[in-house]
C-alpha cells in the first residue's frame, strides 16, 4: 500500500480558499457576492421557466430534466431567501445594539 505524501489545501481546495484573511482581491465585494448570487437564481429560474413552456408546447423535452430544472430553481430561491433572511437577522441585531 503506498502512503500518501504532499496532500496541502491547495490540491483540494480552489485558490480562492485557501488564501489568508485580507488578502482577497480589491475587485470582490460582498455586495458583488450577492449580486451574482440573485444573477445566478434569476438564471436558473429563467431555464426553468423556459424548460416548463417547452415541455407544455411539446417541444423535445425530457420531462425528468424539466422537473430537475425546476426543482434546482426552486432549492437556489430558497436559499437565497435563507440567506436574506440571516443578513436582516443580523442587521436587526446590529441595529438594536445600544453604544
Amino acid at each position: 500500500m503506498k502512503a500518501i505524501h504532499n496532500i496541502s489545501p491547495q490540491t483540494i481546495l480552489p485558490s480562492h480558499l485557501t488564501r489568508p484573511a485580507g488578502t482577497a482581491q480589491s475587485h470582490e465585494s460582498f455586495a458583488n457576492l450577492f449580486i451574482e448570487g440573485f444573477s445566478r437564481v434569476n438564471e436558473m429560474q429563467q431555464q426553468a421557466d423556459r424548460a416548463v413552456e417547452q415541455l407544455q408546447t411539446g417541444g423535445d423535452v425530457n420531462p425528468s430534466e424539466v422537473l430537475i430544472a425546476v426543482q434546482k430553481a426552486d432549492v437556489e430561491f430558497k436559499l437565497m431567501m435563507q440567506v436574506r433572511n440571516k443578513m436582516l437577522q443580523a442587521y436587526q441585531e446590529i441595529k438594536d445594539i445600544r453604544i
